[in-house]
């Protein structure tokens, strides 16, 4: 017996069982994904704030915060502090100084503008005596912070897009057609670092990257695509500290 031979027959057995079958049922399922930070330990969680730059159109600090504490209300067993938003730009600029450390360009409050003007506040996420002293103040949550960037981008080249085209019969059909774009829109890079308010030390970092582009002739609010962009972000986000469950369903013949 062939292989094509052997093939063709499978098929017929499979067509035949579907066939005989006079009904099918679909049935739902949930897949559980396990979190990535065991926070079993933690009754409250601080979501402290950001260093955050780009744009000036949106203040990534307090919308970031705003936007997790929403989140983690309604999808989260630990309990939300509502505080304000520790200004951490402040408190990197002054421990840098309190320590002795040389003044660097681009620490001013305001001055992040890419990615490489970030680096000088870095070393505030290991100052383990600060977030310990925080900790001790909220009665030692889970504290989350990071840095956020998002910033206006351009970008041009080839693009594919659909086009629907007419025969002389009037037969409608979709082709591929490639054409020089230019387009602009936004990028979103947080990094969400999760620090144990008990010891000041970092638990977990996490870098994401999310980018929305739209035609050269087409205006987006900066604010509406921030939110566009943080939307494909929580999931993964809020999966660090809980459970999720993928859906999905499963055929059953009968």
């Amino acid at each position: 017996m062939t292989a094509q031979l052997a093939k063709t027959l499978c098929s017929l057995v499979v067509l035949a069982m579907t066939a005989a079958c006079s009904s099918y049922y679909e049935i739902p399922i949930e897949t559980p994904i396990r979190p990535k930070l065991d926070v079993s330990a933690f009754q409250r969680v601080l979501v402290a704030g950001f260093i955050a730059g780009g744009t000036e159109d949106v203040d990534g600090n307090l919308e970031t915060t705003r936007l997790l504490r929403s989140q983690l209300r309604t999808k989260s067993e630990m309990r939300v502090i509502d505080t304000d938003v520790l200004p951490l730009m402040d408190v990197a600029v002054e421990s840098r100084a309190t320590n002795g450390a040389p003044a660097e360009s681009g620490t001013e409050p305001g001055a992040i503008r890419e990615d490489a003007d970030l680096e000088p506040y870095e070393h505030l996420f290991a100052d383990v005596e600060y977030w310990k002293r925080i900790g001790e103040e909220y009665q030692q949550p889970l504290i989350v912070t990071g840095t956020v960037m998002f910033a206006p981008q351009a970008r041009s080249g080839i693009v594919q897009r659909d086009q629907e085209v007419y025969d002389s019969f009037g037969r409608r059909r979709v082709v591929p057609v490639r054409t020089y774009m230019e387009r602009k829109g936004f990028v979103l890079k947080p990094r969400f670092v999760f620090i144990d308010g008990r010891t000041g030390t970092v638990l977990h970092s996490e870098n994401f990257r999310e980018e929305v582009l739209y035609n050269a002739n087409q205006t987006s609010p900066a604010l509406s695509s921030y939110f566009e962009l943080m939307d494909r972000l929580i999931p993964s986000f809020l999966s660090t500290l809980s459970s999720q469950s993928i859906r999905g369903s499963r055929v059953l013949l009968q």
